[in-house]
């Protein structure tokens, strides 16, 4: 299997939508091929069908068997692309870093790192009791291990 020209094939196809963009491209065993897209809108099913059929029309399925599938990604999946996080401005992520783990809404995304804001109840500084006061915290992206966005109901 030409895994370059399928690059290349996927790569095309995205380029007809610049609101689209490759978060995975796997060449699995059993001549499988899996690719996974996500949007700064979301992905239309539509929009996985035109690039599977690009994919697919290009390739000779005489010369070599193959199975492909396109799709977006699992919500319960970590953010593999730094631009995923911008799709997501609003909500609440898990964020883990070698030295510490956040839970916050993620309220910025700057060109390199992320802004989350959460509430947390504090000691009052004088007296009994306690307070609630707004946290924020800024994480480089290149210290981000691991960030899922966070289901709530």
């Amino acid at each position: 299997m030409n895994k370059e020209l399928i690059k290349e094939l996927v790569h095309e196809a995205l380029e007809e939508s610049p609101l689209l963009f490759l978060i995975d491209l796997e060449f699995l065993a059993d001549s499988k091929i899996s690719i996974i897209i996500d949007g700064d809108e979301g992905v239309p099913l539509n929009e996985c069908i035109r690039i599977s059929r690009a994919v697919e029309s290009k390739l000779d399925r005489e010369e070599e068997d193959f199975s492909l599938e396109v799709s977006s990604p699992d919500i319960t999946k970590p953010l593999l692309v730094f631009r995923q996080y911008k799709k997501n401005i609003g909500r609440t992520l898990a964020v883990k870093t070698a030295d510490e783990k956040f839970e916050g809404k993620l309220v910025e995304v700057l060109d390199d790192q992320i802004v989350l804001t959460w509430s947390a109840r504090e000691p009052k500084p004088i007296g009994k009791g306690k307070v609630t006061v707004q946290k924020s915290v800024t994480i480089p992206h290149n210290n981000i291990v691991e960030a899922k966005v966070k289901l709530i109901f």
